[in-house]
């Protein structure tokens, strides 16, 4: 069979490994506690005339 050709049951064997679900999985949740800061220190304006040069270059 050429490569590229239309096989029914690959087409089918696949379909039946698309339709399948994996239930193989940790469905417990993750819990993070803690904060998080995050400070550029730049001004707004310094960050959108640091863009408009990026844009530029």
């Amino acid at each position: 069979m050429p490569m590229g050709a239309y096989d029914e049951d690959e087409h089918e064997r696949r379909e039946q490994q698309a339709s399948k679900v994996d239930t193989d999985f940790d469905d417990e949740r993750t819990i993070y506690r803690g904060e998080v800061e995050y400070d550029s220190g730049d001004s707004t304006e310094e960050l959108l005339d640091r863009f408009e040069q990026m844009k530029s270059d």
